[in-house]
């Protein structure tokens, strides 16, 4: 079934894919119209999740940041429909990297470098820029149920010579490369909710008590490697910028969970920049009503 569902699915994919953006963004519209005023697309979750993080925002702005926010899901993932047959040029164009030094210069001094963000903006297409930072490129991420179009999101990745390793096997591959003196990039979208255990880490998020991972702090100072937030923006409809933030170039040197609690300082600022550039639709607070307590 899931073959057959590929094969049903990737036909249209295509077509999407080859749409000039104008037509595109025309397309979302449509497609935005249709989960908002029709299908209410995780709605109740949305509207939780919005009223949780902004408790003192009036409803009329709460709405106006909910529609936005639609608008913006079907773009990111239209985008990343894109992203089968965009040129390498396209991507340049639409995604500036303001301070790409940042970056090149750990690859320059033979030094590992962690890229860290939220589910923010173009978060998707940062992985593109991987030829500009002169080093080897790997996203970590959770792979797709369907081994199909798992395929087909690494082979997207892979041509612009950007490389996704599977969060189960994290330390496991990054381990083998540090072995190795191999050197890299890695990034992580590092603002899930865990489910939490007797070591779980909390802390506040948007003025709510959750879990948070740390998945990136213990990787980067188990391989000694540093940490850069990317603080990336929409600059206008299909067309966004990053600048890099240095966290910490020493993170042996860092007290416990002080490199998490930057990235969530700094991401908590690009959220109230624009608050529809969030990921609303999962849910980000669905164990804030237990209590820390339980697993001690």
């Amino acid at each position: 079934m899931k073959r057959i569902a590929f094969l049903l699915t990737y036909p249209l994919l295509l077509i999407i894919s080859i749409l000039p953006f104008r037509l595109l963004y025309i397309f979302s519209d449509f497609v935005s119209f249709l989960l908002y005023y029709l299908f209410s697309y995780r709605s109740k979750m949305i509207k939780k999740n919005l009223s949780l993080s902004f408790p003192k925002m009036s409803k009329k702005d709460l709405l106006v940041i909910e529609r936005a926010f639609y608008t913006h899901m079907c773009d990111i993932f239209l985008e990343m429909i894109k992203s089968m047959s965009i040129s390498l040029k396209s991507i340049k164009k639409r995604f500036k990297v303001n301070n790409i030094n940042l970056i090149t210069k750990f690859s320059k001094n033979q030094r590992s470098v962690i890229i860290i963000c939220g589910h923010y903006a173009s978060y998707e297409w940062m992985l593109f820029l991987a030829k500009e930072f002169k080093s080897s490129t790997y996203g970590i991420y959770t792979p797709l149920t369907n081994i199909y179009f798992d395929k087909l999101v690494k082979k997207i990745r892979k041509k612009h010579d950007a490389f996704l390793i599977s969060r189960y096997h994290t330390i496991q591959k990054i381990k083998e490369h540090n072995d190795n003196n191999h050197k890299g990039v890695y990034g992580f979208a590092a603002d899930q909710s865990p489910y939490p255990k007797n070591k779980t880490y909390w802390r506040t998020f948007l003025g709510n008590h959750v879990p948070v991972f740390t998945g990136a702090e213990r990787v980067a100072k188990e391989f000694d490697m540093a940490v850069v937030y990317a603080d990336i923006k929409r600059v206008k409809r299909g067309y966004y910028e990053v600048d890099f933030k240095l966290i910490t170039e020493k993170p042996k040197k860092t007290r416990e969970n002080e490199i998490t609690d930057k990235f969530f300082e700094l991401l908590e600022k690009s959220i109230k920049v624009d608050p529809s550039q969030y990921l609303w639709s999962h849910n980000r607070y669905k164990y804030m009503h237990l209590s820390p307590n339980n697993f001690k």
